[in-house]
């Protein structure tokens, strides 16, 4: 991680498969596969076929290891990369202790290996 980031929670390099599905005001808008580009306590860099609104919140389900965790977040931006995909860097909202303990294991995991 470079110092000079701002960011809360180190990022690690994962491509591990997620589900993602919508919600606007409770009601499914959209659903679809992304592929995990990293992942941190706080958050995750998720590449898409579409976009993500920045106003619609995020249902995931992650495969972590052998654990499959739901989380469920908000774009905090979007990127398309000009190939047909979008990068959106998701925040976790009120994680759930179960699921930010299985994260937190990963990703110490991914850290003792490098």
């Amino acid at each position: 991680m470079k110092n000079d980031e701002k960011r809360k929670h180190q990022r690690f390099s994962s491509l591990n498969l997620s589900y993602v599905c919508l919600d606007e005001d409770q009601k499914a808008v959209k659903q679809g596969m992304g592929r995990t580009l990293n992942l941190s306590e706080s958050g995750i860099l998720l590449e898409t076929h579409f976009p993500i609104s920045e106003e619609h919140h995020v249902i995931l389900s992650i495969g972590l290891g052998e654990d499959l965790v739901d989380l469920r977040g908000r774009p905090v931006h979007v990127r398309a990369t000009g190939q047909g995909s979008y990068e959106i860097g998701i925040e976790f909202i009120d994680p759930p202790e179960t699921a930010l303990r299985s994260v937190r294991l990963f990703v110490q995991s991914i850290s003792s290996e490098d």
